[in-house]
């Protein structure tokens, strides 16, 4: 049967080949625009539950006073306090791939377990002024290694002098979590400070969040209520939210990227099954006095319908594992592409087995049909269509 099957694919070699390469197409789309999906929704799935983001009430891009760290580490039921402040770097003439953040050095790693330094010295991190700590991705991307120095630009934090703000690479990490990609750069928040005090940019002052890590045992929603209601009545107003939520409204504000996401790949798939369906159904037409002869030979109705899906399968699956082949060989080079609008992109083994399942299930309806109408026909009429 499956020699059959090829025989017959191989009398119409065009339209076997632009089937396959609609469902190649179909397969290769769903991959890559799932796995944007799915980058999203790990980052606010793999968030911690025992840590808190604290922002400003007004808005994230309205900084919060430094001195609020101080207040909020005597709550109960909180253990650190730690602060983020978004640099917004470019390094000259070339915009960033990742993001830039300044941290309070002396709690950041302790709080970030799923921060693994492999390469470099934590030590050197926390003491030197000027020091970073980077992900391997960038490093890769860069050829970074440990002691080289790093030159960024930034519009948030202009130097009054015109100069770039120099860092060295104090270590290399890999992140065991999407919650924290590895295309970030860490930093000393006290550069920012030192710098600011002296009178050396022009720039914002403050900090842009607060990430608060709770007790074993402490209600999140407990200790936000608490945080909220310290600053209810000023100078800033703070809004808390849990980690995974801070990320899925961070994520918000690129839009409702999921559903259309979603709808372009039904809309595809839709499109896909209904061009492969007709083609079986012209192949079944045209090999109507073929099963003629087969069925006066002694072949039964199973054997007919064995041989169309068989058929329909062949085209789909090569159709299939070539889109899927061809997503795996593209998805490093969009990763890059796409940079830190979606730091983290990978094909997700989920995503592959959804596309080869759709793969396996369209060739099996797209046959199913033709089969159905070729089992019906009796040896008479089959012989006769030739005519």
């Amino acid at each position: 049967m499956l020699r059959l099957a090829l025989r017959n694919q191989i009398k119409h070699p065009l339209r076997a080949f632009l089937t396959l390469g609609s469902v190649a197409s179909a397969m290769l789309l769903l991959c890559l625009l799932r796995s944007l999906v799915t980058t999203l929704e790990s980052a606010v799935n793999e968030s911690a539950k025992d840590r808190i983001v604290v922002q400003s009430a007004v808005s994230l891009f309205v900084s919060l006073p430094e001195a609020y760290a101080s207040k909020i580490e005597t709550i109960e039921g909180v253990d650190r306090v730690c602060w983020w402040n978004w640099f917004g770097g470019n390094y000259p003439g070339e915009e960033a791939p990742g993001n830039q953040f300044g941290v309070r050095m002396s709690n950041f790693l302790d709080m970030y377990e799923e921060i693994e330094i492999i390469e470099g010295s934590r030590e050197d991190f926390e003491t030197k002024r000027i020091a970073c700590i980077i992900g391997k991705d960038l490093a890769e991307r860069y050829g970074y290694g440990v002691g080289d120095a790093v030159h960024l630009e930034s519009e948030l934090y202009v130097r009054k002098d015109g100069t770039s703000w120099d860092f060295e690479v104090a270590a290399i990490y890999d992140s065991k979590s999407s919650n924290v990609d590895n295309m970030t750069m860490f930093f000393n928040y006290l550069y920012l400070d030192e710098t600011r005090e002296a009178g050396d940019f022009v720039g914002p002052s403050g900090v842009s969040i607060f990430v608060v890590s709770i007790d074993e045992g402490q209600e999140p929603v407990e200790i936000m209520g608490r945080i909220d209601e310290l600053y209810e009545n000023g100078p800033q107003r703070v809004h808390s939210t849990s980690e995974a939520t801070f990320n899925a409204q961070f994520m918000s504000m690129m839009g409702n990227i999921p559903f259309l996401v979603n709808s372009i790949g039904l809309g595809i798939l839709a499109a896909v099954m209904l061009a492969t369906l007709n083609t079986m159904l012209m192949v079944s037409r045209e090999q109507t006095h073929d099963i003629g002869i087969l069925k006066a030979l002694g072949f039964r109705d199973g054997a007919v319908v064995r041989l169309m899906v068989i058929q329909s399968m062949v085209l789909t699956l090569a159709g299939g594992l070539t889109g899927i082949g061809i997503a795996l060989g593209v998805a490093p080079v969009i990763a890059r592409l796409l940079g830190s609008a979606f730091p983290g992109y990978a094909i997700q083994p989920e995503t592959l087995q959804l596309a080869f399942g759709l793969t396996l299930g369209l060739g099996i309806v797209a046959g199913i049909l033709p089969a159905f109408r070729s089992r019906g026909l009796s040896v008479v009429e089959a012989l006769r269509a030739r005519a």
